[in-house]
């Protein structure tokens, strides 16, 4: 393993340098040990409420859906049962979050194709979730991770973020970004990799002020602009 030698409170200290596949494997070990069982903040009491979470939190917070699915749960867990309450009371429900019209106009006819379709259960290959209305490469990719348990690694902003922050990969596209990331993420960790990175973009790594002193890889970062340290 390569050396290099670093100043720490003005003294010279030789410092290991790890492979980049080595450093990769102990970011996720460490995340890993942090947080064994990570877990979506959304809540959900099957897929296809879990999937009208997801499509409803888009430009919204996970809390900000959770407030208005406890309520719209509690009359309404099925396709059926959607298409039962009709577009104009659905939208009295989703008032709150933002684009609620857009939002609205998706759910029911998401729900009418997955009656027409899919016999109203929610399909476990992406490219028919991606042909539901509202249901795109980030959608259906959370779907079939928490759902279905594929090795999916749905890029958002906290993805984002912190993959670049942390050197795991860079690109502008979230589809190649969830490529690298899968070509270089070991594939134990794969499965839960969307949650730790989402978890920590939002409480650790954050946009403006991340907390790098309290942080669990911060000898594993190369970002040049670490804050509290």
């Amino acid at each position: 393993m390569e050396k290099f030698a670093s100043v720490i409170n003005g003294t010279s200290k030789k410092t290991t340098i790890l492979s980049d596949e080595a450093r990769i494997a102990d970011i996720f070990a460490k995340l890993s040990y942090q947080n064994p069982q990570p877990k979506t903040e959304l809540n959900y009491t099957n897929t296809f409420t879990l999937l009208v979470a997801v499509v409803l939190s888009a430009q919204s917070t996970d809390k900000g859906v959770n407030k208005v699915t406890e309520l719209l749960f509690s009359v309404a867990q099925s396709p059926q049962q959607i298409l039962n309450m009709g577009e104009e009371r659905l939208r009295r429900y989703l008032r709150s979050l933002g684009l609620y019209n857009s939002k609205t106009k998706n759910v029911i006819k998401l729900s009418q194709k997955l009656v027409n379709e899919f016999n109203g259960y929610v399909p476990n290959e992406r490219a028919a979730l991606e042909s539901l209305p509202g249901v795109g490469q980030k959608t259906a990719g959370v779907v079939l991770n928490i759902a279905f348990g594929q090795p999916t690694i749905p890029v958002d902003t906290h993805v984002f973020r912190v993959a670049r922050r942390l050197q795991l990969a860079d690109s502008d596209s979230p589809e190649k970004m969830e490529e690298i990331l899968l070509r270089r993420i070991p594939p134990k960790y794969q499965k839960n990799a969307h949650h730790w990175l989402i978890l920590h973009g939002r409480y650790v790594c954050k946009a403006r002020k991340p907390h790098c002193q309290s942080c669990a890889v911060n000898h594993l970062c190369y970002y040049p602009n670490k804050s509290n340290v």
